[in-house]
């Protein structure tokens, strides 16, 4: 009799946590499964062993002993043991009466026995006897997979809340983008991911959000900045100019002796804040003061009395 590593079979470290081998298990089940590959012997074999290998990691105690068990095999492998030499009388489960009284609780496998020689040696199991004496092998649901898709947006769709019309697979589906949405926000699609199997619940489908980048606006959490050009003039002596919002155009109002770089907040005129009706962040406006460049000879001559007039 051949040592079986389960490990192996499932693709995973000896020292994966529980949550690691179901994973692994439900991954490899769903490749794997009579439902998805009818007719296919060797997939079917492969389920078998899939399911052999998580009816014995899964279980603690049939875990602790396995490990026990694989730990004095590498052992003897160390110490130049030969293939077949091994001593498995210490590691034999005995035969109950009635058949193997093991549960076997995972998918339709098909004819023949789901366990191997090595687990029925080790573990005593099987498949359970039904009152009838034929073998039972319940269907376990295998839950679908879950999807993810991409929609693209653009920072005014945000700003109001949207929908789109997404494929996924055959299907279109429409999602609503709640306003104040994030780049990289989820909005889940309950049961529209891949169908289950043997009756499992389908997955979900997870849109994610793409928000595009803005030619004028920058966002940083519910706040917008832009940069606000204005010229000499009206930085010196004060003034009104118009600043775009998402909401619309606003009038602001500039102080005499305003400084380049200097930024102004405009409270509210931001995004609105995600699943917080009637909340908005702000809106930094960063002044940029225009320099003429194309001055005329009255001008140039205006500027250098200016000049003379501050030491």
């Amino acid at each position: 009799m051949d040592y079986v590593d389960y490990y192996k079979t499932l693709g995973v470290e000896r020292g994966a946590s529980k949550d690691e081998i179901r994973k692994a298990y439900r991954r490899l089940a769903r490749q794997y499964h009579p439902d998805v590959n009818q007719g296919d012997k060797s997939a079917e074999e492969k389920f078998k062993s899939i399911s052999e290998a998580y009816e014995v990691l899964s279980n603690e105690e049939k875990r602790q002993k396995y490990d026990q068990l694989g730990q004095s095999y590498q052992q003897w492998q160390r110490t130049g043991g030969q293939p077949g030499g091994f001593d498995w009388s210490n590691w034999m489960a005995g035969q109950q009466p009635g058949g193997y009284r093991v549960e076997f609780n995972d998918a339709d496998m098909g004819s023949g026995d789901p366990f191997s020689e090595f687990f029925r040696s080790v573990f005593g199991g099987g498949m359970r006897e039904a009152p009838t004496g034929r073998r039972r092998a319940t269907r376990q649901a295998i839950r679908g997979r879950d999807l993810e898709l991409t929609a693209p947006i653009t920072l005014e769709d945000v700003y109001q809340g949207t929908t789109r019309t997404i494929q996924a697979n055959t299907r279109q589906l429409t999602v609503k983008i709640p306003a104040g949405a994030y780049d990289g926000t989820r909005v889940r699609l309950r049961g529209q991911g891949e169908p289950g199997y043997a009756g499992g619940q389908a997955g979900d489908l997870d849109v994610i959000v793409k928000v595009e980048d803005h030619p004028i606006f920058r966002r940083d959490g519910d706040d917008l900045h832009l940069d606000v050009k204005i010229p000499l003039y009206t930085a010196v002596l004060g003034g009104d100019t118009q600043v775009a919002t998402l909401g619309g155009p606003v009038t602001l109002h500039i102080q005499p002796g305003t400084q380049s770089g200097q930024s102004i907040r405009l409270r509210g005129k931001g995004m609105p804040r995600l699943r917080e009706e009637g909340r908005f962040g702000d809106l930094y406006a960063h002044i940029l003061i225009l320099i003429p460049t194309d001055l005329s000879k009255e001008e140039l001559a205006l500027f250098e009395k200016l000049r003379a007039l501050r030491p």
